[in-house]
């Protein structure tokens, strides 16, 4: 090779062609992947292979991606999604997802790490789709017959850290990581420093790949409060302004979400206001209040959330609850004001992946609390004016844990074992040793199969029941936002949250009440028309029938539920 312009080295290599697989040597050491390999058929330590981008006949190229408000997104590990772990097989479930209601599907990362499975978060070759689960084509098609669906694509992408094995960008730029950040992970990533110019191309090309080659609507850009930078502009806006650029320039909308603990509202404020630009952001504090709440955490980070109805309606009218008050966890004030931003800036979960996966034995929600109050709780999420997230199975309330699973070499995968177990420690379930013990091993293979969906569950018994109350559920909102505009959420009592939506034609209201028996009497619900209830015969196997009084407003379930009212001409059918 060459040294060319701006210390970049070149070589002409002549009758090279797709399948051509190569390496790099450097002086004399190597051989070595490219790093900006777009393929890596034998893993992040072999060759590289020549793929060519433009030969996928796409037919999809009219799809356009939903507004930022209407999308309702569903996260998958395609690892773990379907038995066969692959993008084929993803192709298969489409169609019950689209039936579901979702818009779009948010895949966990899909750059090639080392081993054969893996969260994703361990990433490497960042431009090579994971060998594990296909090749690159078979990624596009995946993205194909999701628009031909009316589905977008969303892409978990990781800017922050590196994985442990197989990254071997210093040994070609030794620059390549900071001498004055540090991560979680080690060493920051040189995104201000000498060279970052190069440093930030790799990252920002990284991210027009996946949008120009394939054809994915929107990134998901993990932990952005771990991606370091002293410098202007701030490698997330010249993110942001690139990513956007491209979706102009392709005719195309495409959104950038952020997924960052600090309720920081410069993320999502426009880059002329001063903000990096951002769609949306990740709102934690939604889940931790109902977690807290339904299921009694009170560890960690979960002690600054109380649970209570007043807390969970003050996040759902502000889009976040911490908005500067002291924070006892982090021990200093957390957030900043969220006055002016769209609701759909913030996105709510009461699942995701993290938080499922970093419980110690990765037990979803809907397995540790009552499905009643799990009805409950996703009515508040699903109807909502935040954007929602659902984690894959969570609408059917699949009995599988998803647990943190590695397939590292022998090494630094006893490091890992080791390392999530410590993680524990200051847990009071998991003080003694012998209890820290009993968590699952990420490095062995049957962590990784138990966490595989088992799909016959959804036809069964509750689940089923489940996945009619989440079809419902999605149908209402998607009406919602058709013909309504959300007006206001209320804690009614200790027990119930009421949300409030309005049209030229009437009001839609939904009370949801966390536990039961509850029973309130309010002049606001009086002569409104009962539309359904999660206690009606599709959405609960043994129903409890609520007791309702229009003329007084008085309302009373035997347990926790969701009760769907509304006045005026407000039109819905809600028991189909």
């Amino acid at each position: 090779m060459r040294y060319g312009p701006n210390g970049m080295y070149l070589a002409d290599v002549k009758g090279v062609g797709v399948g051509t697989r190569y390496w790099f040597k450097i002086d004399g050491a190597g051989p070595y992947p490219d790093p900006a390999s777009r393929w890596q058929p034998l893993g992040v330590h072999g060759p590289s292979e020549v793929v060519d981008p433009d030969s996928f006949i796409w037919q999809t190229d009219a799809f356009q991606a939903p507004s930022l408000r209407e999308l309702i997104i569903y996260e998958l590990h395609i690892g773990t999604f379907t038995p066969a772990g692959t993008f084929l097989a993803a192709i298969e479930k489409l169609d019950s997802l689209r039936e579901l209601g979702i818009n779009v599907i948010e895949l966990m990362p899909v750059a090639d790490f080392a081993g054969d499975y893996n969260w994703g978060y361990d990433g490497v070759s960042l431009y090579a789709p994971a060998h594990s689960y296909g090749t690159p084509d078979e990624f596009r098609l995946l993205v194909r017959e999701a628009h031909r669906r009316g589905l977008a694509v969303c892409l978990d992408v990781v800017y922050n850290h590196l994985g442990p094995d197989g990254a071997y960008h210093s040994v070609f730029a030794p620059r390549f990581y900071s001498g004055k950040h540090k991560t979680p992970w080690g060493d920051g990533l040189n995104f201000d420093g000498e060279d970052r110019e190069k440093v930030r191309a790799y990252f920002i090309e990284s991210a027009l790949q996946w949008i120009c080659d394939y054809h994915v609507d929107g990134l998901r850009a993990d932990a952005t409060h771990a991606i370091l930078d002293d410098s202007e502009p701030h490698f997330l806006r010249e993110l942001t302004e690139r990513v956007h650029a491209a979706g102009k320039t392709l005719g195309r909308k495409i959104f950038v979400i952020a997924e960052d603990a600090r309720n920081e509202r410069k993320l999502v404020l426009p880059r002329e206001a001063g903000g990096h630009g951002f769609d949306a952001v990740w709102s934690d504090d939604f889940h931790h209040h109902m977690r807290h709440r339904l299921a009694g955490d009170s560890d960690g980070y979960y002690r600054d959330f109380d649970g209570k109805t007043s807390s969970i309606a003050k996040t759902i009218e502000d889009g976040w609850y911490f908005t500067g008050e002291f924070s006892s966890h982090s021990g200093h004030g957390r957030g900043t004001s969220a006055e002016g931003l769209r609701r759909e800036s913030r996105l709510f979960c009461i699942q995701n992946h993290d938080q499922i996966g970093n419980r110690a034995f990765g037990e979803r929600l809907s397995s540790q609390i009552t499905l009643e109050a799990y009805r409950a709780a996703s009515a508040l999420l699903l109807l909502s004016p935040e954007i929602p997230l659902l984690f894959m199975g969570q609408e059917w309330a699949a009995p599988e844990p998803f647990l943190f699973f590695t397939n590292h070499k022998e090494e630094l995968g006893r490091l890992v074992t080791e390392g999530r177990r410590k993680e524990f420690e200051h847990f009071s379930a998991f003080s003694e040793e012998a209890t820290r013990e009993k968590i699952p091993d990420p490095q062995q293979k049957e962590t990784f199969l138990r966490s595989k969906l088992n799909w016959a569950t959804r036809q069964t018994g509750e689940h089923a029941a489940c996945l009619h109350w989440y079809q419902q559920l999605l149908q209402i909102r998607q009406y919602l936002l058709r013909t309504a505009h959300y007006d206001s959420s209320t804690a009614l009592s200790d027990q119930t949250v009421l949300l409030k939506w309005k049209s030229a034609v009437g009001t839609f209201t939904a009370v949801m009440a966390l536990e039961g028996p509850a029973a309130i009497q309010k002049s606001l619900l009086q002569q409104m028309t009962l539309l359904c209830s999660s206690e009606d015969a599709p959405y609960a196997t043994v129903p409890k029938p609520i007791y309702w009084k229009s003329d007084t407003g008085e309302l009373k379930l035997a347990r926790a539920g969701a009760v769907l009212l509304a006045s005026g001409n407000f039109s819905l059918d809600c028991r189909n």
